[in-house]
């Protein structure tokens, strides 16, 4: 082949006229190695040294490489750990840049340099189990949903590409767990049917398993532990990025708009004993942050072993470039970033303007998408809610812990579920923030699913191998007298009452709700609240068993959350009357009907919250609701305030089917029996 030094950039593998220009970021290699395979990805056919050199980048083109081969790098260089250098010319490493990997990620042990535990070498060649990166050509850039939804209507639900169509006989086989298989209408009819606007995809990048999981016969199902960040996984995507950009644009056309988890905080690589398959071999201190007067080991700040250092120029570059990819070649319309913190960190702590959260603001392509943070890590400083640039979305556990906490009936949390149902404006107002960045949930992938929320007072975590001791043990949950599974009729009903009524919550509640894959359908997990390394039907969807009455009812509440402003403004409540006489905003009340006063709002005792809101809607009108949220174990009579103008209120919907409830919904009521822990929805 004819080589020659080639350009520094574009950064990656990129195909030419007549070859591929290779270049590839290592401060501290003495050589890269572009090796090329046979088709197979089995056969190494030959190794070029990359001979040019621009600053940290050494690049080459190479004649005669066509889209569709395979390769790997190489990397030579010493081996010091104490240095921060963990080089090992024999470890075939995969591209940060590849576009597209021709199989999944499967450990080996000749993954791992056994000079880690002290062997004095190792040349054992990881090649023959080693994904191949696999040379792509350029694409067009796919479109986005156009016009984007508004913050205000925006319904997310969170799945996972696999386990939402795994089970789902009405797909075909071939197809199930795949891009196409959420692209396929059937997917799509039940998004539509439940009334979300967008989806938020668990990590679809290509990933690989925590050592720990193969011995215990698991594996990661998740996908928070990537490699390759700009290549789609092939069990979620065999088709690679054109199977992901049709099932976008099949959502698109159904008017649904897709986020996309990314992990860029840290990779698959883990802590000093994990294997050396991308960024370790490449340049190890450079791409991660190392302990200070210990460089053999890694900071930890994600709980994953290591972390990424996106304040560098190369690793910033990264990500950005990833961003970029996947933006670009699929049509998304967003990003979720998982254990955000991590990406804000400077040396000195966190901070909002850090080089990749002010890059990406300033970015013409990514400043415009829906951007989502998880506002903490375990690193100093690391709980970060309300902090993040004013135009992202963040995870507000504040609100699932108290919506959680009032439904379980803890004591003196009326006050603090008013502030979460009004969107947390204590927390996103001051900053002159919408309260549509609140993103409001009660569940996630990462916990019980609702359905074991009311069913489980503790984790049962067993099947991951860890003796129970993985996941979180504060969980705010209750099991209604019996833990897990029962055939009782009473608990039965009380469970689905409760799901119902924490469904309710968070639908009516200001800000962005977020819905998790399965609790519209009553999913369970078992009790496992930390199922990432189930891929089994435990966290799959069971579709034979799917609640269609509590489907109807999820949709019937997002229904009348599209066509009730007052339940999705966007401006933080002051209940005050405005200048112009019109009606205050919100009013509260406690059960008796009259105004919360102060020791309303902290009696230990308190279990009601009644909550009357109006907006001016742009014909001039006022819409009003009235919301009644009632936590106590004991139902409870409640006097509705007065509707303004005298008009009756008219309940709308309600958690609970009680006789009162049903009578109710043909004779507007002044008064009104609330069940244990219920919700009820009243317009005026």
């Amino acid at each position: 082949m004819s080589v020659g030094e080639g350009s520094a950039e574009p950064l990656g593998v990129t195909p030419t006229a007549t070859g591929v220009n290779v270049a590839v970021v290592s401060a501290h290699a003495e050589a890269i190695f572009f090796c090329l395979f046979d088709a197979a990805g089995k056969v190494e056919l030959s190794r070029v040294s990359l001979p040019g050199r621009t600053g940290d980048v050494h690049h080459a083109h190479v004649e005669g490489v066509r889209p569709g081969a395979r390769y790997g790098l190489r990397a030579e260089g010493p081996w010091r750990p104490k240095a921060g250098q963990r080089f090992n010319v024999a470890k075939l490493l995969v591209d940060p840049y590849a576009l597209a990997i021709d199989r999944p990620f499967r450990l080996d042990d000749t993954m791992f340099d056994a000079r880690r535990l002290g062997a004095a070498s190792d040349d054992r060649d990881s090649a023959a189990v080693m994904p191949k990166a696999i040379v792509t050509a350029r694409a067009n850039p796919q479109p986005r949903l156009n016009p984007p939804i508004a913050w205000d209507r925006q319904v997310i639900y969170e799945l996972h590409v696999r386990g939402f169509s795994k089970l789902n006989p009405a797909i075909p086989e071939a197809i199930r767990g795949t891009f196409a298989g959420l692209g396929h209408p059937a997917s799509i009819a039940h998004l539509r049917r439940l009334g979300v606007t967008t989806v938020e995809l668990l990590p679809v990048a290509a990933w690989l398993d925590e050592r720990h999981l193969p011995p215990l016969g698991l594996v990661n199902y998740w996908g928070y532990n990537p490699v390759a960040w700009m290549a789609p996984d092939p069990r979620l995507a065999p088709g690679g990025f054109a199977e992901v950009a049709a099932a976008v644009a099949a959502l698109h056309a159904a008017g649904i708009a897709v986020i996309l988890d990314v992990v860029f905080n840290h990779s698959g690589e883990s802590d000093h004993l994990g294997p050396t398959v991308s960024m370790r071999g490449l340049d190890n201190a450079t791409y991660y942050r190392l302990e200070q007067g210990d460089p053999s080991g890694y900071v930890n700040d994600a709980g994953t072993g290591n972390i990424l250092a996106v304040d560098r120029p190369p690793v910033l570059r990264l990500v950005m470039d990833a961003l970029r990819t996947w933006a670009e070649r699929t049509g998304i319309d967003g990003f979720r970033f998982d254990l955000a913190t991590t990406l804000g960190r400077r040396t000195e702590g966190f901070d909002p303007a850090a080089p990749l959260l002010a890059a990406i603001e300033q970015d013409p392509l990514l400043r415009d998408l829906v951007l989502i943070a998880e506002p903490w890590d375990i690193g100093p400083g690391g709980y970060q809610l309300g902090n993040f640039p004013p135009a992202w979305g963040e995870w507000n556990d504040r609100y699932r812990d108290t919506v959680r906490r009032f439904f379980r009936g803890d004591p003196g949390m009326v006050g603090d579920l008013a502030t979460r149902l009004a969107g947390s404006a204590d927390i996103f107002a001051p900053r002159y923030r919408s309260v549509t960045r609140s993103i409001n949930f009660i569940t996630a992938h990462d916990g019980f699913t609702l359905a074991d929320l009311v069913a489980h007072a503790r984790k049962h975590n067993d099947a991951n191998g860890e003796g129970n001791r993985d996941g979180t043990d504060q969980n705010a949950s209750w099991n209604n007298g019996v833990e897990g599974a029962t055939a009782t009729p009473a608990i039965l009903a009380r469970r689905k009452a409760d799901i119902r009524a924490l469904l309710m919550t968070l639908l009516l509640s200001r800000g962005t709700p977020m819905l998790t894959m399965g609790d519209e359908l009553g999913r369970s997990q078992q009790g496992n609240n930390n199922a990432y390394a189930q891929d089994n039907p435990v966290a799959w969807l069971d579709w034979g068993t799917a609640d269609g009455e509590l489907i109807d009812f999820a949709a019937e509440i997002l229904a009348l959350r599209r066509e009730h402003p007052a339940l999705r403004d966007p401006r933080p409540l002051t209940g005050k009357t405005p200048e112009d006489g019109g009606e205050p905003d919100v009013g509260w009340y406690g059960p008796a009907g009259s105004a919360l006063d102060e020791s309303g709002w902290h009696a230990p005792d308190g279990r009601t919250l009644v909550a009357v809101l109006a907006v001016r809607a742009g014909n001039g009108t006022t819409d009003r609701v009235c919301i009644v949220l009632h936590g106590g174990p004991a139902p409870i009579e409640v006097q509705l305030p007065p509707n303004a103008g005298g008009v009756p209120w008219r309940l709308a919907t309600a958690s609970s089917g009680s006789d009162a409830v049903r009578a109710a919904l043909s004779n507007p009521p002044q008064s009104l029996r609330s069940e244990p822990r219920s919700a009820l929805l009243f317009v005026g």
